[in-house]
């Protein structure tokens, strides 16, 4: 990927995990979350008085056990306006703060009404695009 690893975790899922990474350019930021049965993704906003966090989309990742130990990146584009977790160096997920889209490989969960009103799957012509 041509762009900024900003976070790095060796991760065992099924445990918990809780990793956040924002961008230094501008007010977004994800998320990685496994609370001990599920694996999910975030795209986050600071509010302006910089004490809160707004969740914009989620992005559902693995269940429990569907994946072994594995490596977790996330990275953010050049211009800090995508970012994408990356699970032993294939990308899982991709938020593109500028479009306000969330895409990933089981397009799960469905669109919400805040962020995400189109289609979410992941392809690697999206992801070839974003970065």
């Amino acid at each position: 990927m041509n762009g900024y690893l900003m976070q790095e975790l060796d991760l065992v899922p099924g445990e918990d995990n809780f990793l956040e990474s924002f961008s230094p350019e501008n007010q977004f930021g994800v998320v990685f979350e496994d609370d001990g049965e599920t694996g999910y993704f975030y795209a986050v906003e600071k509010d302006k008085e910089g004490g809160g966090l707004r969740i914009l989309d989620a992005l559902h990742i693995y269940e429990g056990n569907e994946i072994g130990r594995s490596k977790l990146m996330i990275v953010w584009s050049k211009d800090w306006l995508k970012c994408a977790l990356v699970l032993d160096g294939y990308c899982h997920a991709v938020f593109d703060f500028v479009a306000q889209g969330g895409y990933n490989i089981n397009e799960f969960p469905p669109p919400n009404a805040i962020w995400t009103k189109g289609e979410r799957k992941l392809t690697n012509e999206l992801i070839q695009g974003l970065f």
